[in-house]
């Protein structure tokens, strides 16, 4: 059992959310039941993980109903349901009732979520959206892009919580492209700022490593991340609950940097 020591004296804590998605893509690669979604998350839950987050998409290209359903029921700590904001996904939501629900973007071609939720073009519907999970006792975030226009829509359609999308920074640190990374941190950084000003509480997420994520940890803002695809990745080399006591290490770091920069 990894020992969690994330709280840093005035500072909140920061916690870890485990998407387990890809756990279920390589189970329908073949059929079947194995690799379990739900056995994932139980590992990763003992490792240290906060939270469990699952993307129920339109085609269930990974995560599929009954795994929903499933992680509700057995799972000991909260479910973060990603989803659109369309009728069918809104109202699985509010049947399952998972503790919090991530509002995404979502287009069939892609391989992952590749960009911000545009909550400023679709405030209407979205507040419509936000009243209705709230209404049933979910909390609500929106993915979207550290943009203070986004940031602005969200807290008018009554979102308590926003994830930023980190992927820009990422592929600029990845690809190592430091003036773009630069710019894309500094984003970043200034939208959580802003945000937690506008009193949002403040997640973020999308394409980080151990490295990033501590980059981030930093922030004093951010008190959640929700990381998948590189976790079940290292899982491959250090297993699963190795993976994500690494990234509370990581985290851990971070934290103790935003400490000694207050």
């Amino acid at each position: 059992m990894c020992v969690r020591e994330l709280d840093v004296s005035g500072l909140s804590p920061i916690r870890l959310g485990v998407n387990i998605d890809h756990v279920a893509t390589i189970r329908n690669a073949r059929g079947g039941r194995h690799p379990d979604p739900v056995h994932a998350a139980e590992i990763a839950i003992a490792a240290g993980a906060d939270s469990i987050t699952a993307h129920l998409r339109e085609d269930r290209r990974h995560i599929n109903d009954e795994d929903v359903e499933r992680l509700k029921e057995q799972l000991q700590k909260p479910l973060n349901l990603e989803t659109a904001a369309t009728p069918e996904m809104v109202a699985i939501a509010i049947a399952t009732r998972p503790h919090a629900a991530c509002l995404v973007p979502e287009r069939r071609a892609e391989r992952t979520t590749e960009g911000g939720l545009d909550v400023a073009e679709n405030r209407q519907q979205l507040t419509e959206v936000v009243h209705d999970l709230s209404a049933a006792g979910i909390r609500v975030s929106l993915f979207i892009a550290p943009d203070e226009h986004q940031i602005e829509a969200a807290v008018a359609v009554g979102a308590p919580v926003i994830e930023i999308h980190t992927g820009a920074w990422c592929d600029a640190v990845t690809t190592g492209d430091a003036a773009r990374g630069a710019v894309e941190f500094a984003r970043i950084a200034a939208g959580a700022e802003f945000a937690r000003r506008l009193g949002l509480e403040v997640h973020a997420g999308h394409g980080l490593d151990y490295l990033t994520a501590e980059a981030v940890a930093a922030l004093p803002q951010v008190v959640e991340l929700n990381i998948g695809h590189y976790l079940i990745g290292e899982a491959l080399v250090v297993g699963l609950g190795g993976a994500v006591e690494r990234m509370l290490a990581a985290m851990r770091r971070g934290r103790a940097m935003a400490k000694a920069a207050s």
